[in-house]
C-alpha cells in the first residue's frame, strides 16, 4: 500500500459520495428522502469496507479497479451513455420523491435492498476469483484462463452481477420510471461484452477454448 494509492482512493470514493448524494437530494429537494439514503448507505458503506480490504490485501487489484480510462473508442462511448444513464436515473427517482409520483411498496423496496447485497457479495467473490480484473479492456502479462467458480458459469460473470446491482439500484429507491431508464444497462452492456471478447480472442491465449466450455456469457441459459 503507499500513500499515493490511499489518497487516490479515499479521493475517488469521497467524490462518488458527494455526487450521488446531490444527484439524488437536489433533485429531491429535501434530506428525507429515505431511499435515498438506504441506497447510499448499501452502495457506500460496503464500497468502503471492501476498498479497505483490497489496499491492505491486494493494493495491485485495486490499483487496477481505479483505472477506468479505456483506450477503445467504443468502450468509451458505452462508458459515457452508462454514466448519462446514472445521471438521468438517479436525477428522475428524486423527482419522483419531491413531485409525489407512484413509489414502490416498501417491502418490495427492502427485497431490492437485498438482492443489492447478495449481488455485492457476488461481486467480492467474483474480485477474488479473478485478480487480474480491471475496470478496461485490457490482456495482462502472465493473464491465464480462469475457469471456475462462477467463471465456470459465464464468462463475464462481474457483468453478470453489476447487471443485478444497477438494475436494483432504481427499486431501491422505489422508482419504476428510473427502473425503466436502467433498462438500457443490459444493452450497453451486451454491446461491451461483444467488443470485449474481439481483443480477448485475438490476445489471450485458450479464450476460443473457454468459449466453447462455458457457453453462455452473462445469463446462464440465456446470453
Amino acid at each position: 500500500m503507499t500513500a499515493k494509492l490511499f489518497v487516490q482512493a479515499i479521493t475517488k470514493f469521497l467524490l462518488g459520495v458527494v455526487l450521488v448524494g446531490l444527484l439524488l437530494f437536489l433533485s429531491a429537494g429535501s434530506f428525507s428522502f429515505s431511499n435515498g439514503w438506504l441506497l447510499m448507505g448499501i452502495l457506500f458503506i460496503p464500497m468502503f469496507v471492501a476498498g479497505v480490504i483490497l489496499m491492505v490485501v491486494n493494493p495491485a487489484l485495486l490499483q487496477k479497479r481505479l483505472q477506468a480510462k479505456e483506450e477503445q473508442a467504443e468502450q468509451t462511448l458505452v462508458i459515457k451513455l452508462s454514466g448519462l444513464m446514472f445521471l438521468v436515473g438517479f436525477i428522475v427517482a428524486g423527482l419522483g420523491f419531491r413531485f409525489g409520483w407512484y413509489s414502490l411498496p416498501h417491502p418490495m423496496v427492502l427485497a431490492a435492498a437485498a438482492l443489492f447485497l447478495v449481488a455485492y457479495a457476488l461481486y467480492a467473490e467474483v474480485l477474488r476469483e479473478n485478480p487480474y480484473l480491471s475496470r478496461t479492456i485490457e490482456v495482462q502479462d502472465g493473464q491465464p484462463i480462469i475457469d471456475t467458480g462462477l467463471y465456470g458459469i459465464v464468462r463475464h460473470p462481474m457483468y453478470s452481477v453489476t447487471l443485478l446491482l444497477f438494475l436494483s439500484m432504481p427499486l431501491v429507491l422505489g422508482s419504476i420510471y428510473s427502473f425503466l431508464i436502467f433498462l438500457a444497462y443490459p444493452l450497453l452492456i451486451a454491446k461491451r461484452i461483444r467488443n470485449e471478447e474481439v481483443v480477448l480472442e485475438k490476445q489471450l491465449d485458450g479464450y476460443e477454448a473457454y468459449k466453447k466450455k462455458v457457453k453462455y456469457r452473462l445469463i446462464p441459459f440465456v446470453w
